[in-house]
């Protein structure tokens, strides 16, 4: 019976997906255009695929260029009229980068280029999101889960039918670092059938140091035999946990909360007694956790969050060529 009622919602989800995608295959007023180029990052399947890191590696690509970026995302999970955790995390790593939460993406993008002047626009999550033209799609695919067992939602991870990454102009395997050349091998040539016009590259998602709420840093070899207790609220907490075991961290207690978590006082007080019975001497998190609780340590338990970057084991340059090419309008900034 509940295989049976997967197949249903299955059927309907994806029948509702179809649907709408068929109106943005037909353009007209469907589709918004706006006089800045539009870069989308994204992927198929629920859950974390490692989009916020890469769009922090874009965004400072850009910036190099001393071009004026703003960052546009639909909030998801944020309390009414404050910042989700992807916007705190993003302001702390990006202070000079403005970022633009609401569910209508077309009007924050003709915010940014009206009233802070920006010249590149970049979508967070913005695959599934085709009200917004966009001039360069980026798609993320977890290599430890790429196609979403193949299955639209609720049967599986997908959230619309795999055939759906035809529209990508770059398909990325992140995480790409946690499986075999082979496995990479067989994910890329079905990525390349499903889309084959787009570019390829894969990444790793390296830890490069700890962070605390003063901004204050140590080097990631203070995990080497710590004992540690780790948590999180993101949507693959299994990476997170195997970020801080690779590192060397003695994991002596864990706890998962739900994506986008919100933390209470009785979080807090429940994760204190936790990591009091573990034996912890160091409690660390990710730096979407950090950002909401915004406190040193728990206790007298030092609290820190594992910074992470991307690192580009294949298509660096592929990628580098898709940013350099944009046809960005205006002159740069002039005091960069």
């Amino acid at each position: 019976m509940l295989r049976t009622g997967l197949r249903i919602g299955e059927f309907a989800y994806t029948q509702g997906v179809a649907y709408r995608n068929r109106q943005f295959d037909r353009g007209g007023d469907a589709v918004q255009s706006v006089d800045a180029p539009v870069i989308s990052v994204g992927n198929l399947t629920l859950g974390g695929t490692g989009k916020t890191p890469m769009v922090k590696w874009i965004a400072r690509r850009l910036r190099e260029q001393s071009w004026r970026v703003a960052i546009l995302s639909r909030g998801y999970g944020a309390v009414e009229g404050a910042k989700n955790d992807e916007a705190l995390e993003l302001e702390q790593s990006l202070p000079d980068v403005p970022h633009l939460q609401s569910p209508d993406r077309v009007a924050i993008a003709r915010t940014a280029i009206e009233e802070l002047e920006s010249q590149v626009l970049l979508l967070d999550d913005g695959f599934q999101h085709r009200r917004l033209a966009r001039d360069l799609d980026i798609v993320l695919l977890d290599a430890t889960q790429p196609f979403g067992f193949d299955h639209v939602f609720p049967r599986g991870m997908l959230r619309e039918p795999v055939q759906g990454l035809a529209r990508a102009d770059v398909v990325c395997l992140s995480r790409a670092n946690l499986i075999g050349p082979d496995e990479r091998e067989a994910i890329r040539a079905r990525a390349a059938k499903l889309a084959p016009g787009a570019s390829w590259c894969e990444v790793s998602h390296a830890p490069a140091m700890l962070l605390n709420s003063l901004s204050e840093e140590q080097p990631l070899d203070t995990l080497r035999d710590a004992r540690v207790f780790g948590f999180c609220g993101i949507g693959n907490p299994a990476a997170f946990r195997q970020t801080l075991e690779s590192a060397g961290a003695n994991v002596v207690g864990w706890a998962e909360l739900p994506d986008h978590h919100a933390y209470t006082s009785d979080d807090v007080a429940r994760l204190i007694s936790e990591i009091e019975k573990s034996g912890a001497e160091l409690a660390i998190c990710t730096q979407k956790d950090l950002v909401k609780l915004r406190v040193p340590e728990l206790q007298v338990i030092p609290l820190w969050a594992v910074v992470v970057e991307i690192e580009f084991l294949a298509g660096e340059a592929e990628m580098l060529g898709h940013l350099t090419s944009l046809q960005v309008t205006e002159s740069p900034d002039l005091d960069d």
